[in-house]
């Protein structure tokens, strides 16, 4: 598997992009689709972390950079099953919050799993394109 030539600008780009929506999912999920409101903010948030890592590590290919963010989704996850004062006022925190989230939920996995997975998707296609 080749390493994809990442842009950092458009990383950046389209990043900023995916954190706008997620935060909008979760600020204006009333006016959605109840689906969309529930499901949206987790599968942005895949999405967000596949383009983080993409950014902070622009030579791993695409097939690794899911992979991590995969792993690291289901870290993040996971650890919200650790309840200690430390962490519990981390997470009371805005940016915290947003990162570390606050409860374990199995559909989180699902939904970081989607965003990661189309994250993954597009950038095979646009890489694609490219070659041609």
């Amino acid at each position: 598997m080749r390493s994809v030539r990442r842009h950092p600008l458009w990383q950046i780009g389209l990043l900023g992009l995916t954190v706008v929506l997620g935060l909008g999912s979760r600020r204006f999920g009333f006016a959605l689709p109840e689906f969309v409101a529930i499901y949206a903010g987790d599968s942005l948030w895949g999405l967000a972390l596949f383009l983080f890592l993409g950014l902070i590590l622009p030579g791993m290919t695409t097939g690794w950079v899911a992979a991590l963010a995969l792993v690291v989704s289901l870290v993040v996850e996971l650890s919200q099953l650790y309840h200690a004062p430390w962490i519990d006022s981390v997470r009371q925190t805005t940016i915290g919050g947003l990162i570390l989230g606050f409860g374990f939920l199995w559909s989180d996995l699902v939904c970081y799993a989607a965003g990661i997975g189309l994250g993954a998707a597009l950038e095979w296609m646009a890489a694609t394109t490219r070659r041609r």
